[in-house]
């Protein structure tokens, strides 16, 4: 709207856009499969509540709490996705689009899927799928990658740049 208004003062202005608005450049993948293993791990920590003898009032807020990180983590790693999408993966910068909005897709599926439930496996997906994306990702900006085993639970493989 600022753009507008001013360039009708002057016609020589270029319209700058970034997920910033800055334009500053920084994207990273690798937040998308940090939420992604987030949320992964509060779905761990919500299957194991029955194991630890907590009181009635103790598990039900539990519950509570970790539900509603699992959700912000998927959430999170939605949102991030979006944002690489959306403002950084253009044609220029993506070969096969096609992989891409799947890719992409596949994060917001499972996204609502960890939202939706409690399976093990629907968190699983949900870090695949932020894996798929983080390679496209680095493919896309000319980085090779690798897969690291988390250093935390769940201790499960991610794909990282090789730096």
């Amino acid at each position: 709207m600022l753009h507008s208004l001013i360039s009708k003062f002057d016609s020589n202005i270029d319209m700058a856009d970034a997920h910033c608005d800055i334009p500053c450049g920084i994207y990273d993948a690798r937040i998308v499969t940090y939420y992604a293993v987030s949320a992964l791990r509060q779905i761990d920590i919500l299957l194991s509540l029955n194991e630890k003898g907590l009181s009635e009032t103790g598990f039900a807020m539990q519950v509570a709490r970790n539900t509603a990180k699992k959700e912000e983590m998927a959430e999170k790693c939605k949102h991030e996705a979006r944002i690489i999408w959306g403002d950084f993966m253009k044609p220029k910068n993506q070969e096969d689009m096609a992989k891409c909005h799947d890719a992409a897709h596949a994060i917001m599926l499972a996204g609502s899927a960890v939202k939706q439930d409690l399976h093990r496996e629907d968190g699983e997906k949900l870090v695949a799928a932020a894996n798929a994306f983080a390679e496209i990702f680095w493919a896309s900006k000319g980085v090779k990658t690798k897969k690291v085993k988390t250093p935390y639970a769940p201790n499960i493989e991610v794909v990282e740049p090789d730096l």
